[in-house]
């Protein structure tokens, strides 16, 4: 085993740093298109787990938009970012290594939401909420399609 063998699990932790729902809604969107995951994924292979992490995905993209939203290291966005994290970092990484592949994505997600938190804050003042949360809305979900796909391969030969 190789720590390269984690890249995935750790970028997707970064992913789940700024919106806590978009690692689970990209591998759920994969399962959908017809991806398997190296690590083995119990929950979002069920149709309602599937089905509700992309609503959750696409509701946080619009809730993030909204002057009461929390900041993301309050408590309930930080262990959103644990749980999600945790199973998409198990779900990238290498059969059999899912433990060692949720630790890594989560280790990276925690303290990753404070450094990006404080990004978007500098961006927010500069250029307002929306425009600051859609910047990083493509950025994110970009990055997450693209750690998803790059970590997946076709079932269907």
């Amino acid at each position: 085993m190789k720590m390269t063998d984690f890249v995935y699990s750790a970028l997707i932790g970064l992913v789940a740093s700024c919106r806590s729902m978009t690692p689970m809604a990209a591998i759920a969107a994969a399962r959908l298109s017809g991806r398997d995951t190296s690590g083995k994924l119990l929950l979002l292979d069920r149709p309602l787990f599937k089905f509700g992490a992309l609503a959750m995905g696409a509701g946080e993209l619009f809730g993030d938009k909204m002057k009461s939203a929390p900041d993301r290291t309050v408590f309930l966005g930080l262990s959103a970012r644990v749980a999600s994290a945790g199973i998409a970092g198990a779900a990238l990484a290498p059969r059999g290594e899912e433990k060692i592949g949720a630790a890594i994505a989560i280790s990276a997600a925690v303290p990753m939401a404070y450094a990006t938190l404080a990004a978007r804050k500098k961006a927010m003042a500069e250029i307002g909420q929306i425009r600051s949360g859609l910047i990083e809305d493509t950025l994110i979900v970009a990055l997450g399609a693209a750690v998803v796909f790059l970590a997946t391969r076709s079932d269907r030969n």
